[in-house]
């Protein structure tokens, strides 16, 4: 076979390419992009233009800009949900998938922004917080670079305390940053990161990034032929122990067995958070590399 492939890093931050692993590591090219409406990528200005349909559709794309037959699709957070999209719609172009911090679960059960509006109780669960536009950005971009600061040290395992994911629940008439941990900086964050994170989140603007979860109910119809529909192809999950998505998505960790019947290797990573690449990143890359050293040459886009 003389088909090729690469392996494709799909992610939401515009400095992708600082986590991905060395070089030296993989034998395989690796793309890190930015999602349609974040950082340096385009800015669709009608919210459905970020559907998951659509995300697919410039995964797809990519791979034949690049002249590629297929490729491994890699992504964290909201990245993993659309790198598992990828490869659930496209199995033909994406042979392998692996999904950091959020793991997979079929689409299925009640409409999404019902669901979610009932997990708060009298407090508000930050998806629903994030559905009505201007009401988050209005929080984030009198500040962009306090609030990430303070995002980022909710979620990794040594400034978020006790109260993990607190911060995902808004009292009324409150906002998200009321419960991150007060001048808490990980120590994994260095000034010049979060200058560059910053800088590049206030580049793009908040509406991409907040119109994936604005999409939910829009991806919930549109992805109704698949509904309960496993990934066959050979798949890697890792995430946090500390992650509240770990915990919180432990049902559906739980029900690998049947999601991912082609599930190649699953780690949660003791003491770690949400941000697995910065937090652990020698462990993380070894996890990685070890991933794609073990698929089949085909399957991973090696030429032979």
């Amino acid at each position: 076979m003389t088909s090729k492939g690469r392996d494709m890093t799909d992610t939401r931050s515009a400095a992708a390419a600082a986590d991905l692993p060395p070089r030296r590591l993989v034998e395989l090219p690796a793309v890190a992009i930015d999602l349609r409406g974040c950082g340096r990528s385009a800015r669709p200005a009608a919210v459905e233009q970020c559907r998951m349909l659509a995300h697919v559709a410039d995964n797809v794309a990519l791979v034949r800009a690049l002249g590629e037959e297929r490729a491994v699709v890699i992504g964290h957070d909201v990245g993993a949900t659309i790198a598992a999209d990828s490869a659930l719609l496209r199995p033909d172009l994406f042979t392998a998938v692996a999904m950091l911090g959020v793991p997979y679960a079929p689409r299925g059960g009640a409409r999404p922004t019902e669901l979610f509006a009932r997990l708060g109780g009298e407090e508000e669960f930050y998806v629903s917080y994030f559905q009505q536009p201007g009401r988050a950005e209005a929080e984030i971009e009198r500040d962009v670079r306090g609030w990430l600061a303070g995002f980022y040290a909710a979620l990794s395992a040594d400034t978020m305390g006790e109260a993990a994911g607190a911060h995902a629940f808004i009292a009324p008439g409150g906002e998200m940053r009321d419960r991150f941990p007060d001048g808490a900086r990980p120590r994994w964050l260095s000034e010049e990161e979060l200058d560059r994170d910053a800088a590049e989140l206030e580049r793009g603007g908040l509406a991409g990034p907040l119109a994936r979860y604005r999409n939910i109910d829009r991806d919930w119809e549109d992805l109704a032929p698949w509904d309960g529909a496993p990934i066959r192809q050979p798949s890697l999950f890792v995430g946090g122990a500390l992650d509240p998505s770990t915990t919180w998505m432990a049902d559906a960790i739980a029900a690998f067995p049947a999601t991912l019947p082609g599930l190649v290797a699953s780690h949660l990573l003791d003491g770690c958070g949400h941000w697995l690449q910065r937090e652990r990143p020698e462990q993380f890359n070894e996890i990685l590399v070890d991933w794609l050293a073990r698929l089949p040459a085909a399957g991973c886009g090696r030429s032979r």
